[in-house]
């Protein structure tokens, strides 16, 4: 007899953090489908989503984190983990959220300490390759980090008072973006938008002449190397980097020193410092309230929870994202929908105090074992 799905959704802990894992509507799908979800008190209230909502969408509101994380086996979050909630673990509960365990080291300890089945939404991939519940964040940020970037831009905000889209007679904004996947894609398409003048670089040439065709042109596209990279520095208003290796640390791209050669007021921002981040001379995180620093007369943006500035959007995003998922969870159950469904196992990162995902393993030197000896799971 399989365990019956209870799904969980507590309030994010994580420091500015105001998005929430399911809207009322996604909801609405599964209690209509007869399954449970308890949804702790305030828990959407920052995106909009009042309590009376997730009532009228058949959730039963809880008061408190540690009701949810006792009555559920299956926890819904946004982000990862954070500490105060560590001891709520229970041996063979699920917890399905973004965690980038890379740079989660005592995450880690504690996810393997109790037995926890760890389902990291950014490692989902499908058989082509895709990773879906990282595309609707990576979109979101990826266009915010244009539109931050041409608010710091005016002087009032400590730029260098460069309208980014220019008007007629006077050059726009140089806007150079590392990374020609979802996130520079979106960055490049809000920048070029806005009227700026958009270089994009990668060491995919594949990729870049697809941008050519999806821009039809109106884009300049660099193969990414040290020389290019320092060149395009130097010009650019705005830089964002969004380089990224699936489950490992984001390499470092740039330098200290090419930060040093690039405009005094111009702005730079590290999309990838959830994974630990492109950029040398990025050595702290920012905040939603803070969100940047000065280095060098170089404006540092590094927010690692980035599409928590438009929660509402980025919730639904996420929530529609995540649905089909979880749904599968629901009718196949929790360990059968493991065992069985290979976009969903891909993502499981700890699972019975065994580390499950080779590159994790590798990371902080932990034996790998295989998901298959752990569930059954008929290796392909």
């Amino acid at each position: 007899m399989r365990l019956k799905s209870v799904f969980g959704v507590p309030k994010e802990l994580k420091e500015d953090e105001k998005r929430v894992a399911l809207t009322p509507d996604t909801i609405k799908i599964l209690t209509d489908d007869k399954y449970e979800v308890y949804v702790e008190k305030d828990a959407g209230i920052l995106c909009g989503f009042t309590n009376e909502m997730y009532l009228e969408a058949g959730a039963v509101i809880l008061d408190t984190k540690e009701e949810i994380w006792d009555k559920a086996n299956i926890i819904v979050k946004v982000k990862e983990p954070q500490k105060e909630e560590y001891p709520l673990f229970r041996e063979d509960q699920i917890i399905f959220s973004y965690m980038h365990l890379a740079v989660e080291e005592e995450l880690v300890k504690h996810l393997l300490k109790s037995k926890v089945c760890a389902i990291c939404a950014e490692s989902v991939k499908t058989k082509t390759g895709e990773h879906p519940l990282l595309r609707p964040m990576s979109e979101v940020a990826g266009r915010l980090s244009i539109q931050l970037g041409a608010h710091y831009l005016e002087q009032i905000n400590g730029g260098q008072g460069v309208l980014l889209g220019g008007v007629p007679g006077v050059r726009p904004g140089k806007v150079v973006i590392l990374g020609a996947g979802v996130v520079g894609t979106n960055a490049a398409k809000v920048a070029l938008g806005m009227g700026a003048d958009v270089s994009v670089l990668d060491i995919n040439s594949k990729r870049l002449a697809d941008l050519d065709l999806i821009f039809n042109g109106s884009i300049k596209t660099h193969y990414c190397n040290p020389t290019t990279i320092l060149e395009e520095a130097k010009k650019a208003d705005i830089l964002v980097t969004a380089v990224l290796k699936h489950d490992k640390k984001a390499p470092v791209i740039i330098k200290e020193e090419t930060v040093k050669q690039m405009k005094k007021g111009s702005f730079l921002i590290d999309v990838a410092i959830d994974q630990g981040g492109n950029v040398e001379t990025m050595d702290r995180t920012t905040t939603l309230t803070n969100p940047v620093f000065e280095k060098y007369g170089v404006l540092h943006c590094a927010i690692p929870n980035i599409p928590s500035l438009v929660p509402r959007t980025s919730s639904f995003a996420y929530s529609y994202a995540i649905l089909p998922y979880i749904k599968q969870m629901a009718e196949l159950g929790s360990f059968m929908a493991i065992r069985d469904l290979d976009t969903l196992s891909s993502g499981v990162n700890t699972f019975r105090g065994a580390v499950c995902n080779p590159e994790l393993a590798q990371i902080f030197d932990l034996e790998h074992t295989e998901l298959s000896l752990l569930v059954g799971f008929k290796v392909k």
